[in-house]
């Protein structure tokens, strides 16, 4: 009766060790995912502050635009070119708003890979967000010249025909050129090379931030 009554104690006082053993790896988890995840949403401040930045980078794009319809221009080249440069400050405004908005959908109190699938789509609409914003400028700075010389109502095409001609033949090539490149990169024999690419495009703030949380995944995982 004794030997039972010690096992009995003994099987007793194992089981509450093993839950205060649990809760204590319970609260050590809980506490490494807030520091992680704090980590992660400080390091992705930069690429915050980013997207503000190209918000009042495009500004000026909407308002030089403004500045021509106020001017009533009447030649079609320099209509089309303001109709470009306007459309383009309101894309770069708009992905820059997506992004932004994603980050601010990242929900940190879920498990790490909710947050990490999140992360992943800011991480996709960020790189769209760079080409988008950046391939025009190929031939942008065309229909930019065209509207600065339309708000002294110049006509650049029929000024310099030449000019407004190759720039947009350059900006055509480069864009093709570019495109070629990157289908060229991502064929499965260069793999490495797409990844390297890709990483270049994803921006440090979200290489950081996604390297905290698999840190923190690994260590459930164990």
């Amino acid at each position: 009766m004794d030997t039972i009554m010690e096992l009995d104690d003994f099987k007793s006082a194992w089981q509450i060790l093993d839950r205060r053993l649990e809760l204590d790896n319970r609260l050590k988890l809980h506490a490494l995912h807030e520091r992680s995840t704090h980590k992660a949403r400080r390091a992705l401040r930069p690429l915050a502050w980013g997207q503000i930045a190209q918000i009042l980078f495009a500004l000026p794009f909407i308002a030089l635009a403004a500045l021509l319809w106020m001017s009533h221009p009447v030649h079609l080249a320099t209509i089309v070119a303001g109709v470009l440069v306007h459309a383009y400050g309101v894309l770069t405004i708009t992905c820059a708003g997506v992004v932004l908005g994603q980050l601010g959908k990242v929900d940190y109190g879920k498990p790490v890979l909710d947050i990490q699938k999140q992360l992943l789509r800011a991480r996709s609409l960020y790189i769209r967000s760079g080409m988008l914003a950046g391939l025009p400028w190929w031939f942008l700075w065309v229909p930019l010249l065209q509207v600065l010389a339309g708000l002294g109502h110049v006509d650049l095409l029929a000024k310099a025909p030449s000019l407004v001609v190759s720039g947009y033949a350059i900006g055509i090539v480069g864009l093709l050129a570019t495109g070629w490149f990157h289908r060229w990169a991502r064929r499965p024999e260069r793999a490495e090379l797409g990844r390297k690419i890709d990483d270049s495009l994803t921006g440090g703030s979200l290489r950081k931030a996604l390297a905290q949380l698999e840190d923190l995944r690994q260590f459930e995982r164990d």
